[in-house]
């Protein structure tokens, strides 16, 4: 294990520091030194002829067990995909629906986690049930969790389909509670991933989740176009590809003997050639979050986020993400009655180099584990009052 604090204001680990103070990880991530030192060592090699340097299937094989590590897995349930939509949607794809069937999700999701079933429900009638958001006691959004249950009572609901944090408010579900709900009903439980993995903990198992999907490109601190997805052992042959290519199948190196029949694991939803630069820069990122952990990553966004918001709160700030219950999350999404939350932002970017975002007419502040209270408050010191 590393000791957290070898990172924390780091330049060296993260080159970011030197140049912006980056509070916008559920955003784009910048890479650290070590993620694109696996990239630019692979895509060296790619220049001098890839497939004739390097271990690339031993290399390949330790992303799946690292990215298994993650989220508890084992290696043979874990896929090396493009992002979070394809992992939706291999999952809104490749089960056999019935029309009429039932789809829960939330009514706040991010599109990834939309638009794949407002395809399947085109494409094989099933009904996407949305849950909306609300103001809780505290003035704080969300979508609550008696509602998701009391959707889940539904006549012919086959599956819930739910982000672990929801992008514009920084909610995070329950997702223990749910996956335990789904699989007493059997109700398959999928996953959006990419606002969690490696902020907060998530374990399949004792979440009892079914499909889990996200791009490494957020929290993960990996390249755009690299992630992962899981999904249970024995859901492989019920979760058909839709994808099939050389790699889907047994025996993929026997190129003339054409036996169609899909790999035993995960791996046929791997459907060709990988993108060996972004899933090498993928597995750096993994090790790097493994080394340090998970439970001592979540705990310092905690210190990180409490400060945030408290100062937030002196300024006269409405903060709109939901902390009690541990529905905190990395995100703190706040708005201002008095400044347009667009120029802000532009504001903190251009004259201060702070990088922040706008969601949903929300401004949504997303620091990481090696930023530093120093980064905290130079934020909280340039916020206009109110």
């Amino acid at each position: 294990m590393t000791d957290i604090s070898d990172f924390i204001g780091n330049a060296d680990q993260f080159p970011v520091l030197k140049h912006w103070n980056f509070l916008n990880h559920a955003g784009v991530a910048p890479m650290p030194h070590a993620v694109a030192e696996a990239v630019r060592k692979t895509t060296d090699q790619c220049e001098r002829g890839a497939y004739l340097e390097g271990d690339w299937m031993g290399q390949m094989n330790r992303v799946h067990i690292d990215a298994a590590k993650l989220v508890n897995a084992d290696p043979d349930e874990i896929a090396l995909v493009k992002n979070t939509s394809e992992a939706v949607s291999i999952v809104a794809q490749g089960l056999d629906w019935q029309t009429g069937d039932r789809v829960v999700t939330a009514g706040v999701e991010y599109p990834a986690n939309v638009y794949p079933w407002m395809e399947a429900a085109r494409k094989y009638g099933i009904e996407l049930v949305m849950v909306p958001e609300e103001t809780d006691e505290n003035d704080r959004r969300q979508v609550r969790l008696e509602k998701i249950l009391a959707a889940l009572d539904q006549p012919r609901v086959r599956l819930l389909t739910l982000s672990h944090v929801e992008f514009a408010s920084g909610q995070r579900h329950d997702i223990t509670q749910l996956g335990k709900v789904c699989r007493g009903r059997g109700i398959l439980f999928n996953v959006d991933g990419i606002q969690s993995l490696g902020a907060l903990p998530v374990d399949v198992q004792a979440m009892n989740i079914d499909f889990l999907g996200a791009c490494g490109h957020k929290w993960m601190c990996g390249p755009p176009g690299a992630g992962l997805f899981y999904i249970r052992r024995d859901l492989l042959d019920r979760v058909r590809p839709v994808i099939i290519g050389a790699s889907s199948v047994i025996n993929d190196q026997d190129y003339g003997n054409y036996d169609f029949t899909f790999k035993p694991d995960a791996r046929r939803y791997e459907s060709g050639t990988p993108n060996l630069s972004g899933c090498l820069g993928f597995g750096a990122a993994l090790q790097m979050l493994n080394s340090v952990g998970i439970d001592a990553i979540a705990a310092r966004l905690k210190v990180l986020t409490d400060r945030l918001i408290n100062g937030l709160e002196l300024r006269g700030y409405q903060i709109v993400s939901p902390r009690a219950n541990n529905a905190w999350s990395g995100m703190v999404c706040f708005s201002s009655a008095k400044h347009p939350h667009e120029e802000l932002m532009k504001m903190l970017r251009k004259e201060h180099k702070i990088e922040i975002a706008v969601r949903e007419k929300r401004l949504r502040a997303s620091p990481h584990f090696y930023n530093t209270e120093t980064q905290i408050d130079q934020l909280l010191e340039v916020l206009p009052t109110h």
